[in-house]
């Protein structure tokens, strides 16, 4: 069975790296990628299966971090952060039909437009334009994500996540990332088990698609 592991940072934000990769996304997924071996080709947060997710915490927020890959927490700058590495095969081996679990996924609920324009309206990009669900429309599609990925849902919340990068100098908007937590039940553990590797929806170098399971 393919397996992985669980790092959890704990950010020391007096230090200057945390500060900026808390604040642009781009330079948080640069120093995850650090830790990282170099020879991945083309495509190595895939093949490292790289995940990550930022949780606030009332006082020091965390940065949890999964890769099939384990990550050479030395790259990491003096001082970044406390660590702690757990081992995912327990939790992979325990995915069995009817089981009963809590989830959390932070994901950027989407959609793509049509691709014929209206009047007076500019052409489309060649596969449409990626449009960001909100609320009602993001919930029905967290329910067929989760469906596809082996889950029954039980219940689900979401809460709104504003992840930002600096653009033209200044903080802009980056995507909109909304937090689902909530119960399901275990349907399927062979789609279940390739979510959890693979992740959930776009956005996943911006702190999108890493589903966490817990016992309920």
């Amino acid at each position: 069975m393919p397996t992985a592991t669980l790092t959890r940072i704990l950010l020391n934000l007096a230090h200057p790296t945390v500060r900026r990769d808390l604040a642009d996304y781009n330079a948080l997924h640069r120093t995850i990628m650090q830790l990282l071996p170099d020879n991945l080709g083309p495509h190595p947060r895939q093949r490292a299966g790289a995940l990550f997710r930022l949780e606030p915490g009332n006082h020091q927020p965390v940065l949890l971090l999964q890769t099939r890959i384990p990550p050479d927490l030395t790259a990491l700058p003096d001082h970044y952060g406390t660590t702690a590495t757990s081992d995912l095969t327990p939790t992979l081996h325990a995915l069995t039909p009817g089981r009963r679990v809590r989830y959390r996924i932070t994901a950027n609920p989407s959609t793509r437009s049509r691709n014929t324009p209206g009047p007076g309206e500019n052409p489309l990009p060649k596969h449409g334009r990626v449009l960001a669900l909100d609320d009602t429309a993001a919930l029905a599609w967290w329910q067929r994500r989760a469906t596809q990925a082996g889950l029954h849902l039980n219940e689900a919340t979401l809460e709104h996540r504003t992840f930002r990068r600096p653009r033209r100098g200044k903080p802009g908007p980056c995507h909109r990332l909304l937090q689902f937590d909530g119960t399901a039940l275990i349907t399927d553990p062979a789609a279940l088990t390739d979510a959890l590797l693979t992740g959930i929806g776009r956005a996943k170098s911006y702190g999108a698609g890493l589903l966490s399971l817990a016992p309920a």
